[in-house]
């Protein structure tokens, strides 16, 4: 530890004598002034520092550092000649410095502690309880709200884990998924009911640091409308209760004709009582249903609905209850929970993202889900590929997440600033195709623009564009393609003049490529040209692990897209899902858990195996044409492949009855392919007479 010397105790001696009592690394030993009277002696006396009028005394001591603060030259100048050579004399205007430094951080400090305190007023004072934890689910947040709510003080809360405070928080859900839970009901462990949202918090880095839960106490207002026996009675308490609630509250009769309104009501939904009383129950809503007439129809309670109310289409969030009297229903009462700042700036934060990440695709690898052996080499695969310029191949069924994955790929390269394309190549004619992919030149046929169009390609340019059902293109537009890949450049449709491009191409299929080369419906090149990196998405009954997560992510989306509140898969539920094939794959894993929902009772929350409609197995039907014959020697692969296809589309177009659309979609074929092969084999209608 260093000794220290302070001549002069002034303004500035003493800010450097404060300063230096913080720290352990150096010792005052001495306080000199030429004023017995000065702030800094009186100061130094209260710590038990020597002190003295003359700087004399303590020249002699062993001392490290003297600092000069007396702003006198001369001073300066006699301490210089009398310290000792090891002795470090620092000047006055460096130690004025030193201390014009000090008290600007300790203004800032005093800044700070001001901000600090009216931020903290602020979170204190509002009415909604807010808790925020770290990574760990440690509570780093807790208001005096949520202490009213839970019970709980802020002392006993802080550091613990969430599960301790409120064991059926789902933060560390939230955490784990990055997905906002939006209007929830939750009930406390004392037994209050609450509707909460979970936000995970993550910062610019896209690294969670963890996640925080705004929440509302609606015990009082929903217990008094379920719980009403007499509403002619308690009509003047309900009255008042009402106009005196910070929540927008609205009643109805028995007919769905408005009653009664409160202030906030009116606030939040901009209309008066003269437009609303005697009116039906659907005269503020701008958006959605009227939940009045859906609880007088059901007698049950609904909530957690969004929907937007009055003349400014306001969000909100509606929980409404019947109000029965000796088992006849009289009305209904809704209490309506203003959610429009919020949704705004939900919305704020995922179009940031969306403009960070894409203008257009929406996806990233972890929209992705699958926890297979299969699927996690899929998504190695694709992670890989997004880091390199090659052609991705994507392959699989139909609806095992092959667009998904190429919005991942895009969103995953250096070209995630740029657009991001989706063509499906089978929804087009050949003629429309080939004029929306690479554009036309004015005139160049009938009904042209002026000045022409640019097509999908150029839009692309410096992004990706992603061509589904590659396999479907037809002859004259896999040459253009191909030149596209080869030369990186593309012409318009009736002009000469090459444009080059820079477009990164991911292309899908769920037809055998391979076989289309057989065939001859395929181009040999076009295929080495895309197959630079194929990556195979399995299909879900060969990742039957991965039903219970999808399973449980479909939920949540359907949740919101339905406004239900589905918790759950009960085992039985999760059995029976996994003893189906899913030839449909993950699309219709999702139509049927949807299908489940929406016939579920709203005040269900865990889906039960009788809510899973029934999955019928598709029988396979055998079409071989050669069973028990021998293969003849002088025929080559292609021409075998070929009398196989032609007998196939034979039988299936006579089983069909002729039928060329269930015939196409009985092979997995477009129509538009189905007619070439009929061409192909020439196979007419009267044939199958």
């Amino acid at each position: 530890m260093q000794t220290v010397m302070i001549v002069g105790a002034g303004k500035g001696g003493s800010a450097i004598l404060r300063i230096m009592k913080e720290t352990e690394m150096l010792r005052v030993i001495a306080v000199v002034d030429s004023n017995p009277d000065a702030n800094g002696l009186k100061m130094a006396m209260q710590e038990g520092i020597p002190t003295d009028t003359n700087w004399h005394a303590f020249i002699d001591q062993d001392i490290d550092i003297i600092v000069e603060v007396t702003g006198r030259n001369d001073v300066f100048l006699e301490l210089r000649e009398a310290k000792k050579k090891h002795s470090v004399l620092i000047p006055g205007s460096v130690a004025f410095l030193i201390a014009g430094l000090i008290e600007e951080k300790d203004r800032l400090i005093s800044s700070i502690e001001s901000e600090t305190y009216k931020r903290d007023l602020i979170f204190n004072t509002t009415g909604d309880g807010m808790i925020g934890v770290n990574q760990n689910a440690e509570i780093i947040l807790f208001n005096r709200s949520a202490e009213k709510m839970t019970g709980v003080k802020k002392n006993d809360a802080m550091g613990r884990s969430i599960e301790h405070i409120i064991s059926k928080s789902r933060l560390k859900i939230v955490m784990e998924t990055r997905r906002i839970e939006a209007n929830q009901e939750l009930e406390l462990n004392n037994g209050l009911k609450v509707i909460t949202t979970r936000i995970p918090m993550i910062d610019e880095n896209n690294q969670l640091i963890g996640a925080f839960s705004v929440f509302k106490d609606i015990t009082e207002v929903m217990d008094l409308a379920e719980e009403i026996t007499n509403l002619k009675e308690i009509q003047t308490m309900l009255q008042a209760i009402i106009q005196s609630s910070d929540e927008a509250i609205s009643v109805v009769d028995e007919n769905g004709k408005g009653l009664l309104i409160n202030p906030a009501y009116s606030r939040i939904t901009g209309l008066s009582e003269e437009e609303v009383i005697g009116k039906p129950a659907t005269t503020d809503i701008s958006e959605g249903e009227s939940v009045h007439m859906k609880v007088l129809q059901t007698r049950r309670a609904v909530r957690g609905v969004a929907m937007r109310v009055g003349p400014n289409k306001k969000e909100v969030v509606v929980n409404v209850a019947p109000v029965i009297v000796d088992g006849i229903i009289k009305g209904s009462v809704g209490v309506i929970h203003d959610v429009s700042e919020i949704e705004s700036l939900n919305r704020e934060l995922h179009r940031a993202r969306q403009i960070i990440r894409t203008l257009e695709a929406k996806y990233s690898f972890d929209d992705i889900i699958g926890r297979s052996e299969e699927m996690t080499i899929a998504i190695e695969q694709a992670r890989l590929g997004a880091k390199t310029p090659a052609t991705v191949l994507l392959r699989g069924e139909s609806g095992t997440g092959k667009e998904l994955f190429a919005h991942a790929i895009h969103n995953g390269s250096d070209r995630k600033y740029n657009k991001f394309i989706r063509v499906n190549c089978a929804a087009l004619s050949e003629s429309l195709l080939e004029s929306e992919l690479f554009g036309y030149e004015e005139g160049a046929f009938s009904g042209a623009k002026r000045g022409g169009k640019r097509g999908l390609f150029e839009e692309a340019n410096n992004g990706s564009i992603f061509l589904d059902e590659i396999g479907e293109l037809s002859a004259s537009t896999q040459a253009k393609l191909l030149r596209v890949l080869q030369e990186k450049e593309i012409t318009r449709v009736g002009g000469t003049k090459s444009i080059p491009i820079n477009v990164r191409v991911i292309a899908a299929t769920n037809v055998n490529l391979e076989k289309g080369i057989a065939s001859g419906t395929f181009r040999e090149d076009l295929y080495y040209r895309l197959n630079r990196m194929p990556i195979h998405i399995p299909s879900l009954r060969k990742r039957k692990e991965d039903i219970q997560v999808l399973s449980e992510r479909l939920i949540q989306k359907i949740n919101q897209e339905y406004g239900r509140n589905v918790e759950s898969l009960s085992p039985a539920a999760l059995r029976k899902l996994l003893e189906y094939d899913w030839p449909g794959n993950v699309r219709e894993l999702e139509n049927i858990l949807g299908r489940a929902i929406i016939f579920m009772n709203y005040n269900e929350i865990k889906l039960e195996e009788h809510h899973v409609p029934e999955l019928i197995k598709k029988e396979t039907k055998d079409y071989l044409p050669m069973d028990n014959q021998v293969i003849s020697e002088k025929k080559t692969l292609a021409v075998l492949i070929d009398e196989y296809e032609e007998n196939l589309i034979r039988k299936t177009l006579q089983q069909m009855e002729g039928n060329k659309t269930a015939t196409a979609k009985t092979l997995g074929l477009s129509v538009r392919n189905l007619y070439y092969k009929l061409d192909k084999y020439e196979i007419a209608n009267s044939d199958m007479q």
